[in-house]
């Protein structure tokens, strides 16, 4: 047979994805799994969303332009405005979600052998994104005892070589949900502009934080507004994941004329998901501070419920709806496949995604899953209610 790429085969698996066959076994059982391994939010599409779909009046379900309906490009600015971001709608362009603006602003920025230095644990695609790209991630370890606090910025400093290209952040954080602070981000911006980096600043939680500090984006420090790339997505704040739409938003002119291209490659991003997205930015007040409010609780409720569990731990994340938590047991990568494999407690059992993933140092995260606070209270009760009983039950437990 031919030889794969070497590129796929370096390609790796997805934490959040790869036992989803193990969960489908599971359930093909009888089993109810519930899932705390995927950010695949409960919470109702905005009732204006799923009504532009009942509603469409058209003939032709047409290309779009390569950058994005003009009418969803203005409204994306009218929306960053609010934000005090300051960008016009030709620094805007539509993707086919937060994952292809990745994927296009490593293309677009970054040759084979290129450098990218990220605080890790990290969101697991960026590893396969830089693959895509050949380019390298570099990491900076962060630890769940302080927090997962953003490491000294002279870690950072010391990584940086003639290969380094940029500095990526997620913020609120996935798969921490840890909040960078003002100090924090300066840091970085201040690394960014000595050593004339690019800043790829991930910020699709930014309605989720939950702490009385203000929600900071890279375009709110000052003198490193060309270097900045931003990464956005409709899908967590609306409750639409399934209509693939995100924006990549830069003001490096050149950057944009390279990101172009690849757009212009890939045709258009989805007709019908930019119409249910620009229809989503009208959604009211009320929707949104409702969402917001039950992920307080939810963040609440699972945080508790999982530091009463003996010789479970995980800091309160400050945005987003994740957490990692340290447990008792011998490998969590194990402990998660056992969990869908062989446990259940009255027909039901967990499906989380082990923390390895989202580290690229040997041995980190070898007892951490990260949880999605995605479930309503009564589901996470029971979630919990598995979990503990698990933990007793699992041979490999350590206390």
């Amino acid at each position: 047979m031919p030889k794969v790429s070497e590129r796929g085969t370096l390609m790796p698996a997805s934490p959040i994805r790869r036992l989803a066959p193990l969960a489908n076994d599971a359930k093909a059982r009888g089993i109810k799994v519930y899932h705390l391994n995927i950010g695949q939010p409960d919470v109702p599409t905005p009732p204006a969303a799923l009504e532009v779909l009942r509603n469409l009046d058209r003939e032709v379900l047409e290309y779009s332009p390569s950058a994005g309906l003009q009418s969803l490009r203005e409204k994306l600015k009218e929306y960053y405005h609010r934000y005090n971001i300051d960008v016009d709608v030709d620094d805007i362009i539509v993707t086919a979600g937060g994952s292809e603006a990745v994927l296009f602003a490593f293309m677009a920025c970054l040759d084979p052998g290129d450098e990218i230095i990220v605080p890790e644990p990290a969101y697991a695609n960026y590893m396969a994104f830089a693959i895509s790209a050949g380019a390298k991630i570099v990491t900076v370890p962060s630890s769940i005892d302080e927090g997962f606090a953003l490491p000294p910025v002279e870690k950072f400093e010391e990584l940086i070589t003639p290969r380094t290209k940029g500095i990526l952040i997620c913020n609120p954080n996935n798969p921490t949900g840890y909040l960078y602070t003002m100090k924090e981000m300066l840091q970085i911006r201040d690394l960014v502009k000595k050593y004339d980096l690019f800043l790829f600043s991930d910020e699709v939680y930014r309605e989720f934080c939950y702490t009385g500090a203000p929600y900071i984006s890279a375009f709110h420090l000052p003198g490193v507004e060309e270097q900045v790339v931003l990464v956005d997505s409709v899908s967590k704040r609306y409750n639409e994941c399934g209509i693939r739409i995100g924006a990549l938003i830069t003001k490096h002119p050149e950057l944009k004329q390279n990101i172009m291209k690849f757009c212009q490659a890939r045709l258009s991003p989805p007709l019908l998901g930019q119409i249910v997205a620009e229809a989503s930015i009208d959604t009211p007040a009320d929707y949104m501070l409702a969402t917001y409010n039950e992920y307080v609780e939810r963040r609440k409720f699972l945080i508790d419920q999982l530091n009463k569990i003996p010789g479970c731990y995980t800091p309160i994340p400050m945005g987003a709806f994740y957490t990692v938590v340290k447990l008792p047991v011998d490998d969590a990568d194990r402990f998660c496949r056992w969990c869908l494999e062989e446990f259940d407690l009255d027909g039901e059992t967990i499906f989380m995604a082990p923390a390895s993933g989202f580290y690229t140092t040997p041995g980190m995260g070898h007892d951490e899953v990260r949880m999605a606070y995605v479930l309503n209270k009564a589901d996470l009760a029971r979630a919990m209610k598995v979990l503990d009983a698990a933990l007793k039950a699992y041979p490999g437990r350590t206390i």
